[in-house]
């Protein structure tokens, strides 16, 4: 039984996703809400939301839980790049990800991380150290700090398991948007330890601010990638007319 609901649900996804694909559903608008979907499909509730916690995971539709959701101006392969998916990342590249938790905890912000996640420094955040790897060799430290509307959704989940950013968008908290500091600077010793580099080897760090659709801050983490594993390409657009000094 179990097995013709997901078979049912994954027929329902592929509906939804031609939609989108075709331009029924047109980029930025509201979807139909559940009970037009249950009609229109002649589907159960349980199986339109299992169709559309799969758009969701692919980054297809966002919006939080109770609300009717949007279908994403981007591609899911342009919005995981540009968001940060470690793992859709590697996968576009024909990689094998992984990962190995360092840690996971849920403790006060702190000052730094309260600034970041403009919460009070007292309020409990959730923090996640992560290993990534590719074709099982390590690439990347991932240190996130979360705030608990995101956190919440973590504390319980097998972060060894695969992407989290897949994860709480399957919850209604996926990230929609990040701002993004990238710099090269010199492995910290802790780093370089979990790494498996000397301390001082030159990496490439990116700090991220993500935030949801409706602007609130979810995440700040700081990405540390070994030499040799990631490369950033730039599109530059000039306006036609140039601007003389």
């Amino acid at each position: 039984m179990e097995t013709t609901h997901r078979g049912v649900a994954a027929a329902l996804e592929k509906s939804f996703r031609q939609n989108i694909a075709d331009g029924t559903w047109p980029e930025g608008q509201p979807l139909p809400s559940e009970a037009q979907l249950q009609r229109q499909f002649d589907a159960s509730r349980g199986t339109v939301r299992k169709a559309l916690s799969g758009l969701r995971a692919e980054g297809l539709i966002y919006g939080s839980q109770g609300r009717t959701p949007l279908v994403r101006r981007n591609t899911t392969e342009q919005s995981a790049q540009h968001l940060g998916s470690f793992t859709t990342w590697a996968e576009s590249l024909g990689r094998v990800p992984g990962q190995k938790t360092l840690e996971v905890a849920k403790r006060p912000a702190g000052e730094e991380m309260a600034a970041a996640l403009d919460v009070a420094p007292e309020d409990f955040v959730v923090w996640i150290r992560r290993l990534r790897f590719m074709d099982g060799k390590p690439s990347m430290l991932e240190e996130s700090a979360f705030t608990m509307r995101a956190g919440e959704f973590l504390l319980s989940f097998d972060t060894d398991s695969g992407s989290i950013f897949r994860h709480l968008a399957a919850q209604g908290r996926g990230i929609y948007s990040a701002h993004h500091r990238i710099e090269a600077v010199a492995a910290p010793e802790g780093v370089a330890r979990d790494l498996g580099c000397p301390a001082g080897t030159p990496i490439l760090q990116d700090e991220r601010t993500s935030f949801d659709a409706e602007g609130n801050i979810l995440e700040f983490s700081r990405d540390s990638y070994l030499p040799g594993t990631v490369s950033l390409t730039i599109d530059n657009h000039y306006n036609s007319t140039p601007h003389l000094p």
